[in-house]
């Protein structure tokens, strides 16, 4: 038997390719009393609030009409951008990130800093290396993927 993320996921990749929309995540979960399903989309240059209306109206119809029901509990549908500082997930993620802002927090120091915030100018399986700005300086590092405990996109003031 599927879990829900798997059925929506499979309902909802058809409807995100026919608008060039992808799938960023999906959470399923309990929150109080209620359930939430929650898909999170993108699209280059972003996602607005007419193109989630539009992926929500769709993917409730897709959902409505599979039998068995997927989800047989009552729930909360709410289908979203993930955010100006999402968190960089997976290699696609990252992928995307290039050229972008970005804050990284580290396992361990490298050069006696845990935390950077600069653009993502390069990209390897190994290593990112990062332009950022020391006092008014701007300065390289590169950090190795391991290093990385987490990731995300950063807003630059």
């Amino acid at each position: 038997m599927s879990t829900v993320t798997e059925t929506v996921t499979e309902l909802v990749t058809p409807i995100l390719d026919e608008h060039d929309f992808y799938l960023y995540d999906i959470e399923f979960v309990k929150e109080g009393k209620s359930w939430y399903l929650r898909v999170y989309i993108d699209k280059e240059g972003g996602i607005t609030l007419e193109d989630c209306a539009i992926v929500s109206d769709q993917l409730s119809e897709a959902l409505d009409n599979v039998d068995p029901d997927p989800i047989p509990q009552a729930y909360f549908l709410d289908v979203s951008s993930p955010g100006a500082e999402r968190p960089l997930k997976n290699e696609a993620d990252y992928q995307r990130a290039v050229n972008h802002y970005i804050h990284v927090s580290l396992y361990q120091q490298v050069d006696g800093r845990k935390v950077y915030e600069g653009t993502l100018t390069q990209l390897s399986d190994k290593e990112l290396t990062l332009d950022y700005l020391d006092k008014t300086r701007h300065r390289q590092v590169v950090i190795s993927r391991d290093k990385v405990a987490k990731a995300r996109l950063a807003i630059k003031f």
